[in-house]
């Protein structure tokens, strides 16, 4: 046996291990031992007898719950186990609340201990009613926009006949007692920053470093239109389109996958804590950053968000809303969406991480478009096999003679140079015949 998330080894009792007992119980539960070492060693406890008794009588009049405690034998030493269930009521030390989160005990503050509170009540941030709003702040142009999302999407068909406006957000459970819960403010409010101050989002442009700010745009509104309007200024302000001529028709292409930037911002806006720092998002020369603050639900891990995974929202509230709405596709989808647009349009996989007491989100650049190429020194040839593999993943040999109207010579030379000298390809496969190369770094989407 191990000291882990839910075993504790202490080798004498002290008064101030009720922390502990407390943090155990307000999660999921645990034993500590009375009488071990660090290493899990017993060495044996003084008047054992005495603090079998002592030790539930503390935990009953001072944290107001019943432990199993026990002594047991080994060895000709004595030592107690403490067994915590986990309770589904918060439990208090001397008016502090504690939490066991791996291996260490936590003090709840601030708006963890709101989140933990809620949590246990069976409630979330975006459930409570908000006293100050009522129908005058919820602004009707944007249900309209809802019913008609909502009609399109099929997930609502019946919306768009309803005129009452009440009935609609009773029908999305966004009113509790007649009264505004904060997710109807935040999705339909005129002016969410007046109750939440930093529900909005903030939009940087930087040099080579965070530290080099160029320019910031502040984007508000409620959070139906937050992500389009978000999108629309970075079209116009932030990121460069590239363009392009179908016949007399003009064509522009984003740096970035839309739906790629567009998800990432959607989950942000679902899934970030709104009583913490605003979104912000940070536009570099080589890639955007996302991030909002929150964490990951329990048992679900950064890796997890790689591949299909159950659907568990910050604001379940609001993000039943987006989906009923048409602005999210399926649950448990978006990260994977994210990573997928960007393979797929042959970028670098997107990095996923928790960081500065958020989650965040960067999508990189093309790295390989023909401008970099050309001043990299590529010929002409090289450049084209390189825009061949970001679409079929492989070239052999024969293929690039083929591509090119070469000779075998005049490829290899080509091929060693982007393998050997620039670094761009790698090479796979048997030698001789079987040997073929993909691009370096690169992954291919379906």
């Amino acid at each position: 046996m191990q000291e882990s998330q839910n075993i504790e080894w202490k080798e004498i009792w002290k008064d101030e291990y009720l922390k502990w007992v407390c943090g155990f119980a307000n999660a999921a539960g645990g034993k500590i031992f009375i009488g071990k070492n660090d290493n899990g060693k017993i060495v044996g406890i003084q008047d054992s007898k005495k603090l079998l008794k002592d030790i539930p009588n503390k935990i009953q009049n001072h944290l107001g719950i019943l432990c199993d405690v026990f002594l047991h034998e080994e060895d000709s030493k004595s030592y107690i186990e403490i067994a915590v269930k986990p309770y589904e009521v918060p439990i208090s030390y001397q008016g502090k609340y504690y939490y066991r989160s791996g291996s260490t005990k936590q003090e709840l503050k601030g708006n963890t201990l709101n989140n933990f509170l809620l949590k246990k009540a069976g409630k979330t941030w975006d459930d409570i009613p908000e006293p100050k709003a009522n129908e005058e702040d919820i602004d009707l142009q944007t249900i309209e926009t809802f019913k008609d999302s909502a009609y399109k999407s099929k997930r609502m068909p019946y919306i768009r006949e309803e005129d009452n406006v009440k009935v609609i957000l009773d029908n999305l459970l966004l009113l509790e007692n007649n009264k505004l819960k904060r997710a109807a403010v935040l999705l339909f409010g005129k002016n969410p920053v007046r109750f939440y101050i930093n529900a909005y989002v903030k939009i940087g442009r930087f040099g080579k470093s965070s530290d080099d700010l160029l320019f910031q745009e502040i984007v508000e509104g409620n959070i139906f239109g937050l992500a389009d309007k978000t999108l629309e200024i970075l079209d116009k302000k932030f990121l460069i389109s590239k363009i392009s001529y179908d016949g007399l028709h003009r064509i522009e292409k984003w740096e970035y996958p839309y739906a790629a930037v567009r998800e990432a911002i959607i989950n942000a806006i679902v899934h970030r804590d709104y009583m913490g720092a605003p979104i912000q998002i940070s536009v570099y020369d080589d890639k955007v950053v996302v991030w909002n603050e929150g964490t990951l639900p329990e048992s679900l891990t950064i890796e997890d968000l790689k591949g299909p995974h159950t659907s568990r929202p910050h604001n379940p509230i609001l993000a039943s809303v987006f989906f009923k709405g048409g602005l999210i596709e399926a649950w448990g989808r978006g990260t994977l969406k994210i990573i997928n647009e960007c393979v797929s349009a042959g970028l670098p996989e997107p990095i996923i991480e928790t960081a500065f007491g958020g989650i965040q989100v960067t999508l990189f650049k093309n790295f390989l478009d023909k401008e970099k190429l050309v001043r990299l020194g590529l010929n002409s040839r090289q450049i084209k096999a390189i825009e061949f593999l970001r679409e079929n993943i492989k070239i052999t040999n024969s293929k690039y003679q083929k591509l090119n109207s070469v000779s075998k010579a005049t490829a290899t030379r080509d091929l060693m140079e982007l393998f050997d000298k620039y670094k761009l390809i790698e090479k796979k496969g048997k030698s001789g015949i079987g040997t073929y190369y993909e691009l370096k770094g690169l992954k291919k989407g379906s």
